[in-house]
């Protein structure tokens, strides 16, 4: 398996200057991952490791639908392996595509090379089996909310909101002074915290329904298992922090999600890493936001500018 060293020195062989090179690079190693597995592979990842900027882009939005579209239209079976590398983004879109790749494929793995944060570890959730090595990360799932605060605009855990009103609502109950709590409160709409609570209830049903269906579907006790992993996912205050990296070893100690080690198979991993460092590469070189590609050749790309 090459380094990320020697996939550069690969790219400036095939010659940097040109158009397609890192293409050709990554489409290269594509090939041989859908030759190991005898299926259709696509690529779905985000510059947000790599590059040095704010953007809307990195993460799971509407456009990507329209990504995924392009490069299944033309796949020929009915089985999946994506390769995953995304921070997250809206529960929404996640929805849309699990319903989209759902109803094209009945078999589909999701293989994270680094992390899949948030809304991409609620796809993991869809997925029969979720491959990862040691060196791969899963995420909190539980839902952001953007708020405006005295700073400037904020990401908080939905579930900080929630408990915050519970414990203005139990003070007023006990009758105990409140005031300092006012400043905090005059800032938010009265229903911000049924839209906090409307977005857990949404990522628990997603996650539990999806996990039931597609990850459980053939175990006997499939919506237990389920619950288990979307209640342990979702839940703040099991993580205190909504980027914490949950590596193999954790899933595989705290949940019963269907998890397969990447080293299993030697030929894979280094098929799969090889890809890894060539997008890695082309997000860095080339300024891409978002990579989708399967292992045909067919690909849509975002740049910063796009």
């Amino acid at each position: 398996m090459p380094t990320f060293g020697g996939i550069i020195d690969e790219i400036q062989e095939v010659n940097e200057k040109q158009e397609s090179a890192f293409d050709q690079v990554r489409g290269k190693y594509l090939r041989k991952v859908a030759d190991e597995t005898n299926r259709d592979v696509i690529l779905y990842s985000s510059g947000w490791t790599e590059l040095d900027t704010n953007s809307p882009q990195y993460s799971i939005t509407d456009t990507d639908v329209q990504g995924l579209m392009e490069t299944i239209s033309d796949l020929g079976s009915d089985e999946l392996d994506i390769i995953l590398h995304s921070p997250g983004g809206s529960s929404e879109v996640a929805e849309q595509i699990v319903d989209y790749l759902r109803s094209k494929f009945t078999s589909v793995r999701i293989i994270v090379p680094q992390a899949a944060m948030s809304a991409a570890t609620l796809l993991c959730c869809a997925a029969d089996e979720v491959v990862m090595g040691h060196h791969s990360s899963l995420g909190p799932t539980d839902p952001q909310m953007l708020l405006p605060t005295k700073t400037g605009q904020r990401w908080v855990p939905a579930q900080t909101i929630v408990d915050q009103f519970n414990e203005v609502d139990s003070k007023i109950q006990n009758g105990e002074e409140i005031a300092h709590y006012t400043p905090i409160l005059s800032q938010y709409d009265p229903g911000l915290k049924q839209e906090a609570e409307n977005a857990i209830r949404l990522t628990n049903k997603l996650a539990e329904e999806w996990a039931e269906n597609y990850m459980f579907s053939d175990e006997p006790q499939a919506a237990q298992k389920a619950s288990e992993v979307s209640a342990y996912l979702s839940n703040h205050t099991n993580f205190l922090s909504h980027n914490r990296r949950l590596s193999r070893k954790h899933i595989e100690s705290e949940t019963p999600m269907n998890v397969v080690g990447l080293e299993n198979n030697q030929d894979l991993q280094d098929a799969v890493l090889s890809v890894f460092h060539a997008v890695t590469a082309s997000h860095g070189h080339r300024g891409f936001t978002k990579i989708i590609e399967n292992h045909q050749g067919d690909r849509y790309v975002r740049r910063i500018q796009d």
